[in-house]
């Protein structure tokens, strides 16, 4: 799904063996901003609304900036990082046996 070959990016070389998994450098950075999505939703929202402001709509606000933003930038990581190329996943993100 990565798009840096598509753009001429990539050589097609694996990355090195120390490197971050593609699922883990995914999990990572939506995590991050997780957090930095509702805290800049929830500022737009105290601007928007201005004394208007309830707190049922702060938590919808946040919690639409933290999954918008946490899931743009997955998706991002995930289209142009070298880590999820198809050859580096195929290398080096085993799936978990249960």
């Amino acid at each position: 799904m990565a798009l840096r070959r598509f753009f001429g990016f990539s050589d097609g070389d694996l990355m090195r063996s120390d490197s971050k998994p593609c699922s883990r450098l995914m999990r990572h950075t939506a995590g991050i901003f997780t957090v930095g999505g509702a805290l800049l939703f929830w500022t737009f929202c105290k601007t928007h609304y201005g004394p208007r402001l309830t707190v049922p709509r702060q938590l919808r606000w946040a919690g639409c900036g933290a999954v918008c933003v946490s899931s743009t930038t997955a998706l991002l990581v995930r289209l142009f990082s070298p880590e999820c190329e198809p050859q580096n996943i195929a290398a080096y993100d085993k799936p978990k046996n249960k």
